[in-house]
Parts: structure tokens; C-alpha cells; sequence
């Protein structure tokens, strides 16, 4: 049997159902309406680099439910390899609501992760080494190490990398899914030494390392072995040090509408800047842009920009 062709972007994580009011500025007891769309972070970076032209696929676990059922559909609908996406029974595709309230108060309320969602029962033993090894890029996430099986099954995966390619760490903080911050650290801490590249908010860095200053976090994970290291700032935009030198990308004006969505488009473009051996300033400017264009759209995936839209941006605040 002919081995698969491997592929650009492999991630492993979360996935659900957001569900988004179609009402903006308002709680969800007034809401009348809402939209429904695919999520989940490691979910949404693989279809931004599908949408930039990347063979993607993601490693997650469903519901065998109407929503589970839905997520599959998605996936492949935005040109995303499903083959690693299977039903868990007995547990609920998770399910987020969001409120609105722009420039940059967006609540989520999460269901179906408590006790535990099906995206944190994957298991080593179920895992394709072979492909993740061999994948451009590798996207793990840290809440894939809040609970076990899951968190067994993302060190098993960052081993199978040995460091190869292109292995990225999301620092991805979410509270809710963790017993405090510093056991999120110390977890985080755990698998850096075997990720090349980590990418997070200063929050998240704070938690990972404890440092928010970019130069500061970058090296404590310098000094667990990660080569890359990107910090998002928010309105300061983003700055990326290598070792060598630090890339900055200022922030994009742009009326933001949700900005839910905006690191998962930063991660898959920036994995396609990565793959496409762009110099690190150029791969950081079309992520942060990418991210900038689904800050102006309601949805996540099915926000993400396609490769056109992003330089059209770039273009046009080159010529400012």
C-alpha cells in the first residue's frame, strides 16, 4: 500500500460548534438569533492553512452526535483531511456561545466540556506517529495537556516529532480548563523542550514561562530548547525572535466586529509563511495581517482569509 503523501500542516486539539449571535453589543438573554460555525483553536489554524492552499488536517475527537456529525462536514467542506477526527461515545461535541461587545470584550460561555470534552479523550495508542512525524508542520496545544488522555497523547506526538521540521507549541491558555495557573505552567514547561517554535499572548507566556516582556520570554524558552518564539501583543502588535533577531509587525486598523478568531488566523498563516521559507518579518506581517481581516468578520473558520485577500491588506497599509 502506497503511504499517504504527508502532509503541510498537521494540528492536534480542540474542535467544537460556536455558536454566535447574529446580534452584536447585547448579552445573550436579549439575543433572538445566532449562527452556527465550526471552532475549536487547533481546529481553526487547520483550516486557515487550508484556506492559504496547505494540505491540513486535525487530530481531534468528536461526539457521536448531530454536532459531531456536523464538524466532520465542515472540515471537509474547507478542504480539511477528516481521517483523523473520530467519535467518542458517551461524551458531547463541546459547544461555545460567545457575546459581542467590540472592540474587544467577547465572553464565551463553554457546554459539553464539563467533566471532560471528547477532544481531551485522544489516546497515544490511537495516534498516527508516522504522519505526524513526517508532516511540514506539527500544531500542538496546550490545553491538550490539561487532562489525560489527552495530555499523555500530545507528549507522545511532540516525541514523535524529534524535533523535526516545523513543531509549534500554542501556549493557549484557557483557564476554565485548567486547576490553576501554575499547573498550567508546569505542564507547558513539560513540552516545550520538545517544540521548535511557541506562540502565545502575554498571558499566556506570563503563564508558560513567567515573563511578559518578548525578550525576556524568549529566552526562558530559549533555555528549554524552543528556536522561535512569538509573542502577541494585542493593539501592540506582534514581535517574533528567532535567536538571532527579533521581527516586529505593528498592529492593522481595522473595525474589529469579533476577535475570537484572530490567533487562529494568525497560526495558520504563519505556518504557510514558515513552509513557504519566507524570511521571519514577512512571515509575521501576513500572519498578523490574516488575523487582522477575521477581527473585522463575525466567524472563525469560516472567516479565514484566503492568500489574496491577506496581501490586498498588506498592499494597502504598505501604501498609507
Amino acid at each position: 500500500m502506497t503511504a499517504a503523501p504527508a502532509l503541510d500542516v498537521l494540528t492536534m486539539g480542540r474542535v467544537g460548534v460556536d455558536v454566535y449571535p447574529d446580534q452584536v453589543g447585547v448579552g445573550l438573554d436579549e439575543v433572538t438569533s445566532f449562527g452556527k460555525y465550526l471552532g475549536g483553536s487547533a481546529t481553526n489554524v487547520a483550516v486557515a492553512a487550508a484556506r492559504l492552499g496547505r494540505s491540513a488536517a486535525v487530530v481531534t475527537r468528536t461526539g457521536a452526535d448531530p454536532f459531531g456529525r456536523f464538524v466532520r462536514r465542515e472540515l471537509r467542506g474547507f478542504g480539511v483531511d477528516d481521517r483523523f477526527v473520530a467519535e467518542v461515545p458517551g461524551r458531547p461535541t463541546p459547544v461555545a456561545f460567545c457575546e459581542i461587545f467590540p472592540p474587544d470584550r467577547f465572553p464565551l460561555y463553554f457546554y459539553g466540556r464539563d467533566p471532560k470534552a471528547a477532544d481531551l479523550e485522544i489516546r497515544a495508542e490511537e495516534l498516527d506517529l508516522d504522519a505526524i512525524a513526517a508532516a511540514g508542520v506539527f500544531w500542538a496545544t496546550a490545553t491538550g495537556l490539561c487532562a489525560e488522555p489527552s495530555r499523555t497523547a500530545t507528549l507522545a506526538a511532540l516525541r514523535a516529532r524529534g524535533r523535526r521540521g516545523i513543531t509549534v507549541l500554542d501556549l493557549d491558555y484557557r483557564p476554565m480548563f485548567w486547576d490553576s495557573p501554575e499547573e498550567a505552567g508546569r505542564r507547558v514547561r513539560e513540552a516545550l523542550p520538545h517544540a521548535t517554535a511557541a506562540v502565545g499572548n502575554l498571558d499566556e507566556w506570563e503563564t508558560a514561562v513567567g515573563a511578559r516582556d518578548p525578550h525576556r520570554a524568549a529566552r526562558a524558552a530559549r533555555g528549554l530548547g524552543v528556536q522561535l518564539s512569538v509573542v502577541k501583543r494585542g493593539p501592540d502588535g506582534v514581535v517574533a525572535l528567532d535567536g538571532t533577531a527579533a521581527a516586529e509587525a505593528p498592529p492593522i486598523p481595522v473595525k474589529t466586529v469579533n476577535g475570537l478568531g484572530a490567533g487562529d488566523a494568525f497560526g495558520g498563516a504563519l505556518c504557510h509563511g514558515l513552509l513557504s521559507g519566507w524570511p521571519l518579518g514577512r512571515a509575521v506581517r501576513f500572519a498578523n495581517a490574516a488575523g487582522a481581516i477575521v477581527a473585522s468578520r463575525l466567524a472563525c473558520s469560516a472567516a479565514m482569509p484566503t492568500g489574496a485577500e491577506v496581501e490586498e491588506l498588506l498592499g494597502a497599509e504598505e501604501g498609507r
